[in-house]
């Protein structure tokens, strides 16, 4: 009897036990191998149905798996190659899990696959038994016509227990034209070689939009180790959905990190440097710098073992579970993995789903019994404003200072590079005689220039010099100012075991900008201001009389010095400080000498008989030793600024840092990763990428961590990493070529902000809408949900405090907000990915704020809208649990079974017997593997009674193992 005369084809779906629905013949077919724009379709892929199987007992129905095997001549022995999903309680059981051979198998026509069914006693203990085999060659798989084939189950004593059926499928058949197989697959060197069918080449145009993990260009260079299962879900419409599930690790786990400590330690490195140019101090403040120093010098000793152990590092490239407090790797995430779900219909809809998972970013190797980072944060503030209150320092800082001062260091060491640069190339062009570019070249000189003009124009600035000068051995203990009538004096007690910097005097600190400190610094900046003026005019002559084309030597220049100053009139207030000496020119005369100034005795010599590089080089190099003193005499001021700040608390402040810098380079290069996988996805969907340039990329994070004892403590790490994202910028480039290492992610910058430069191959790169190809930063917008659902999470509720868990959901539910309104003021609907729900985005942000303002435990609704919002903007999602490996493995397979019934029409009855097919035999499930060496989830029937129900592994998936 066949399989169609044996099912009862013509019941409702409501009759079917949702493991035992009935198959269509519109679902028979075959896959097609050489395929080239779609690198993932396998070569052969067929399902698996069972019938009237038998077992011992006759009153007991046996709970039967399917492990499939397979041979190849010369080959002698069979090697496993698969298993389906356990099904319960039926003779008849159709297995969802389909058995795929992918382009890598090395199949052909003579391989011989056998099929073994086996009857589980019990699940808990893998008790089972074999209930009976049967074989076939993939020839007569190929050359039978409707690719099925109807075998008879036997035992190992030769008895009939059972049937099989085999059914071959086919990539996008149409429904009601189903393309032939014309003639028997050829065979090249021994690999099967299929005909490939016109049919699947139809939807070329949604097929371009899908990159493959594992052939693509840039995601090749990125990912690797790609795991893959195939799966075939029934729809409400007696259709059928293809399911490709990958898993892959990423280069990046190892990568990113080198990189980043690299950074660090130059970061580090750089300022006990400025520390050390700051020149000759008075003893007590030299004192406090080699304090400081040798607390840089420890903490760069600690990078540099990092950086040498990750060098040095030969491993598998992610960091398994079991390694997470290991020393050496802490800077590496834990089990970072991309987790991708390619969903296909038979309508030629094609549809990608990917999320990154990470155990959560934290530093396990130092521990959590001081709490995590946001209660040290809070800890070490109380202590800078303590040490503040009682510092002996007259002079305190406000945090708003502080930002300013490394803001105004950032600027100066940028805007001088600049400065020099523009020079070097007004210097070039003014050698090629280009009119143009002279003139493009010097707007810009004069914009750098004015920049850094008016950054080191600042009172916070004059103050930070004149405290700098207060700290010299040499420093006169009084000093009248020469513009007030009353005397100021600016005191400094270095012969105590104090540091005192008082202003005395009826003006007190007020008057500083008035007197002769403010003044002696203003005329450093004063003459940049001059030097780029006298650059200016002498520019407009030549320009002038290249137009006029004269030969004439009658003009001379002169500098006009009326229309020199951007502050009135500097007849009065002209100086001059020569770069060798320092010594201030006589300021008071109403027009200082040629022989007096430099700057300005250029202005006057003659040009008209010189080349325009000799008349331009003495004012170039004017202008750029100008720019040079007055930039490190301004960062100098601000490094001693910054100095006087961290003195107090700096064994505490590094200590928190380098506990920050772990947690966020695990953070950052999960972010990455994910940016990467989305920017190539939508690689051609213009609403994504308009989005992207105009309000930055959504990053959300989903954690399950409880809010309990160590979790407690990871998950204030872990939120304290994730709003540090917003400190990361992207700007995607043009590969230089197409090698692998050529297309990884470059990381620039320092711990105030870092950019990471994504290089694409040029085709992809073309692709991309002129804002971004024109270097425009792109912005992050990270927010994180957090529902703890284990057996901690309950002693929380119970006995603890989930506050944390409030405060946290609340703060990103805001920024989620803020997002979706940034994005209706300045972007059109259309920009979003279209969706079958029925909610709107404005419903379900509404429904996701009641559900972060109830209280409810174990609310896991705020995660699954929390998600679909995600999706719905365009966003990147993350999961993480401690070890991303276990509640992890149940929150991705659940979350892509609610994405099948609510987007791809998933028929509701075989819900849980997807979900449960998916972690019993899908990629997660091997995760457990490549992290402790078993096939096992780390949980016991104990915790799981305190899961959610959703949240639950299938019997004879978990068990006791190392975590």
């Amino acid at each position: 009897m066949s399989v169609r005369e044996r099912s009862p084809r013509h019941r409702p779906w409501s009759v079917y036990r949702a493991n035992t629905f009935d198959l269509s013949s519109e679902m028979l077919g075959l896959t097609l191998a050489g395929n080239s724009q779609d690198p993932d379709e396998p070569v052969l892929e067929f399902s698996v149905a069972c019938s009237e199987l038998i077992t011992p007992a006759l009153d007991r129905k046996p709970n039967s798996f399917v492990a499939v095997s397979v041979t190849t001549p010369p080959q002698a022995f069979w090697t496993k190659h698969a298993q389906t999903e356990i099904i319960e309680g039926t003779s008849n059981p159709i297995f969802l899990s389909s058995i795929a051979f992918f382009q890598d198998s090395l199949i052909n026509q003579q391989t011989q696959v056998k099929l073994s069914v086996y009857d589980v006693k019990d699940r808990s203990q893998g008790t089972m038994y074999l209930l009976g085999s049967a074989m076939f060659p993939v020839k007569e798989l190929l050359q039978e016509k409707q690719h099925r084939l109807h075998l008879m189950l036997r035992s190992a004593e030769n008895e009939r227990v059972g049937n099989i059926t085999i059914i071959a499928w086919q990539m996008e058949e149409k429904r009601d034209q189903r393309a032939p197989v014309p003639r028997l697959p050829d065979t090249i060197n021994g690999r099967m070689v299929l005909p490939v069918d016109e049919s699947l080449t139809e939807s070329l145009g949604i097929r371009a939009k899908y990159a493959s993990l594992c052939k693509d260009t840039l995601l090749k260079s990125v990912f690797g180790g790609t795991m893959s299962r195939m799966y075939r879900f029934p729809t409400t419409d007696g259709n059928h959905l293809r399911i490709l599930e990958q898993m892959a690790e990423s280069v990046l786990s190892l990568n990113i990190p080198r990189q980043f400590v690299k950074l660090l330690l130059e970061e580090d490195a750089a300022r006990v440097c400025e520390l050390e140019e700051l020149g000759e101090l008075s003893p007590c403040w030299e004192s406090l710098r080699r304090q400081i120093v040798t607390q840089y010098q420890t903490i760069i000793l600690t990078y540099q073992e990092t950086l040498t152990d990750l060098h040095q590092y030969k491993g598998p490239s992610f960091k398994a579970s079991n390694l997470k407090a290991e020393k050496k790797l802490e800077f590496m995430p834990t089990n970072l993995h991309i987790q991708r779900m390619r969903v296909q219909d038979e309508s030629g809809s094609d549809h990608t789903y990917d999320i990154v998972t990470i155990g959560a970013p934290a530093a396990h190797c130092q521990g959590f019994k001081n709490s995590g980072l946001r209660k040290l944060i809070h800890k070490f503030e109380e202590a800078k404003k303590h040490s503040a209150v009682s510092s002996s320092q007259s002079i305190v800082y406000i945090p708003q200072d502080i930002v300013r001062a490394k803001e105004i260091i950032a600027h100066i060491n940028t805007l001088k590079t600049q400065v020099s640069y523009y020079a070097e190339r007004l210097s070039r062009a003014a050698k090629d005689r280009s009119a143009n570019g002279l003139e493009r070249t010097l707007a810009i000189l004069a914009d750098k220039t004015r920049q850094l003009v008016t950054v080191c124009d600042c009172k916070l600035l004059a103050n930070a010099i004149q405290a700098l000068n207060a700290a010299r051995p040499e420093y006169i203990a009084s000093k009248a100012s020469p513009t007030a009538g009353d005397v100021d004096q600016v005191m400094l007690r270095n012969d105590q075991d104090t540091l005192v910097a008082k202003w005395t005097g009826k003006n007190s600190r007020s008057s500083l900008h008035v007197n002769w400190h403010e003044e002696e610094w203003e005329k450093v900046w004063l003459n940049v201001d001059k030097s780029l003026e006298c650059i200016i005019q002498r520019v407009d002559k030549l320009l002038q009389k290249d137009r006029l084309q004269s030969d004439s030597c009658e003009d001379v220049f002169q500098c006009d010095l009326s229309s020199s100053s951007k502050k009135g009139n500097l007849e009065s207030r002209a100086y001059w400080i020569n770069p060798g000496c320092m010594e201030e020119t006589n300021s008071s005369s109403s027009s200082p000498s040629p022989s007096s100034s430099p700057a300005l005795s250029a202005c006057h010599s003659p040009c008209d008989t010189r080349e325009w590089s000799e008349a331009l080089y003495p004012l170039l190099t004017t202008l750029t030793e100008c720019v040079a003193m007055m930039s490190d005499k301004a960062k100098k001021s601000m490094v001693f600024l910054l100095m006087q700040d961290t003195a107090p608390t700096i064994a505490m402040d590094l200590s928190l840092q380098y506990r920050r810098d772990v947690v966020f380079c695990q953070t950052l290069t999960a972010l990455i990763c994910g940016f990467i996988i989305k920017l190539r996805n939508c690689l051609r969907d213009d609403g994504f990428l308009r989005q992207l340039y105009t309000i930055g990329l959504l990053a959300q994070f989903e954690s399950l961590l409880s809010t309990y004892g160590e979790e407690l403590a990871m998950l204030e790490d872990m939120s304290v990493g994730i709003l540090d994202l917003r400190n990361v910028t992207f700007k995607v480039t043009q590969a230089t070529s197409s090698s692998s290492m050529d297309m990884l992610p470059v990381i620039t910058g320092n711990r105030d902000g870092f950019n990471v430069r994504i290089p694409l191959p040029g085709t992809m790169f073309d692709a991309l809408p002129r804002e971004i190809q024109n270097g425009m930063l792109l912005r992050v917008q990270p927010v994180l949900f957090n529902v703890g659902i284990n057996e901690q999470q309950t002693l929380a509720e119970k006995f603890g405090d989930t506050s944390l868990q409030e405060i946290i959901n609340m703060e990103s539910l805001a920024r989620l907000n803020s997002y979706y309104e940034q994005f209706k003021e300045v972007l059109p609907e259309d920009c979003l990915p279209r969706s079958r729900s029925q909610t709107c985005l404005p419903e379900l942000l509404r429904f996701l704020g009641q559900n972060v303002h109830v209280r409810k435990n174990k609310n896991v609704d705020i995660l699954w809208q929390a998600a679909e919002i995600c999706r719905r903007l365009n966003g990147v999602r993350f999961t993480s649990c401690k070890s991303a490996k276990d509640r992890t493995a149940m929150s991705v397979t659940l979350e892509q079974c609610l994405i099948l019934q609510h987007e791809h029409g998933m028929a509701p009855q075989v819900f849980t017997q997807a979900l449960d097919c998916m972690r019993s035999e899908g990629c997660r499930r091997e995760n457990t593997m490549k992290n402790v060496g078993c096939r096992k989830y780390a949980f016991n029937t104990l915790q799981l009674k305190a899961f959610p129900k959703h949240y639950r592994p299938p019997e004879g998936t978990y068990g006791k193992v190392e975590t």
